[in-house]
């Protein structure tokens, strides 16, 4: 079976992960059948040929989670998506209920 995960490289405390296509019988650090990008997440960078990977898929490549998080949250030059972008910021009720009193006062002041 063929899967689509990541190479750890990079120094002890600073990872950086290729995506690749491989083989699920190889190990992490075995020959890739093809490299698609890289992740590090220490800079939340990411680059990747997100057409190559989609077409891995539909030909039954499957994904890591990780791999699949990466590949459904960047756009189509291949850069991740910022995470306020995907979702709104999850806040407590709290907090909601104070953005919500700040939000109609600033509507009373302009009114």
């Amino acid at each position: 079976m063929v899967k689509i995960r990541l190479k750890r490289l990079g120094a002890k405390r600073n990872p950086i992960y290729r995506i690749i296509v491989i083989d699920s019988k190889e190990k992490r650090e075995g020959k890739p059948i093809l490299e698609l990008g890289f992740y590090n997440p220490k800079k939340k960078e990411l680059k990747l040929n997100k057409e190559k990977a989609l077409e891995w898929i539909k030909n039954g490549a499957q994904p890591s989670d990780t791999a699949k998080y990466l590949i459904d949250n960047s756009d189509e030059a291949g850069n991740l998506i910022k995470k306020a972008e995907v979702e709104e910021k999850k806040l407590s009720k709290k907090a909601k209920a104070k953005l919500e009193a700040e939000k109609k006062t600033a509507a009373e002041a302009t009114a």
